[in-house]
């Protein structure tokens, strides 16, 4: 009986020990951004994502997996769709698309996209941002949003004209305090990451969540008038880092189909 016990307990002690080393691990994240120039190849688009991208990742393993349109989009003549994709390790990353186009099903449910004629092309471009999470949110986190169609997502991007510089806005997010702010003040934050590979470097990116445009105006404005922010603000580590050389918005909707 001693035995058992022994061996159970041992069981029990790895699997902790599994759970601990895979909750530490951080993501990474591939954001896809497609920009368009027509309801058609926003149609287009769409179909190829709902109908082929996202079920082949699944059956990769690979998911939760976040769609979003700027709600500008209703109204810009260059429209854009941006694709939210985890992965537990870069190498997953890097293997993801051998994979991907060795599936015949993504192949066949992708075809009028994958290989579209000539006279109707379904994007004008697409852009590709490698990021890695932030030590003090390390894995994305769905909203409870989901079902509530008058949600905005707000994807923010801070770039900085030196290394040094985001270093140091990186770490107001997390040593800094600001993510424990966000998280006080209920923010919805789906993921904060530091850009690893991208056009616009050096750069952080990371995704809020509110439940309405005058639920964000709330937030932002608790955020502004926090004493956390006043003293992180003040902070000589960070006084010199408190405006970056520039920052970038998107408030969004998400798709239908996002798993996000």
């Amino acid at each position: 009986m001693k035995k058992l016990f022994t061996r159970m307990y041992m069981i029990i002690v790895l699997l902790v020990a599994f759970y601990l080393c895979s909750y530490a691990q951080k993501e990474f994240y591939e954001i896809r951004t497609y920009h368009l120039k027509s309801n058609d190849q926003v149609k287009a688009t769409d179909n190829y994502l709902m109908n082929a991208f996202i079920p082949a990742m699944h059956r990769l393993g690979i998911k939760p997996i976040g769609v979003f349109k700027p709600i500008s989009n209703d109204t810009a003549q260059m429209k854009m769709i941006f694709v939210l994709v985890p992965y537990i390790s870069l190498d997953v990353w890097l293997k993801t698309k051998t994979n991907l186009f060795a599936d015949s099903v993504f192949l066949e449910a992708g075809k009028s996209f994958i290989d579209a004629d000539s006279s109707h092309y379904p994007f004008v471009r697409v852009e590709s941002t490698l990021l890695e999470a932030f030590p003090d949110q390390k894995k994305i986190i769905p909203t409870p949003l989901k079902s509530n169609p008058d949600a905005v997502y707000e994807l923010r991007s801070y770039e900085s004209p030196t290394r040094e510089l985001h270093r140091k806005k990186v770490d107001m997010f997390n040593a800094g305090g600001e993510i424990k702010l966000f998280k006080r003040l209920d923010f919805q934050a789906v993921f904060y990451a530091d850009v690893i590979s991208g056009s616009h470097m050096p750069n952080l990116v990371y995704m809020i969540a509110f439940a309405n445009a005058a639920a964000r105006e709330e937030h932002w404005n608790a955020f502004r008038d926090s004493k956390e922010w006043k003293t992180i603000s003040v902070d000589p580590i960070y006084q010199n880092n408190i405006s970056v050389s520039h920052i970038d918005s998107y408030l969004m909707h998400r798709a239908v189909y996002s798993d996000l």
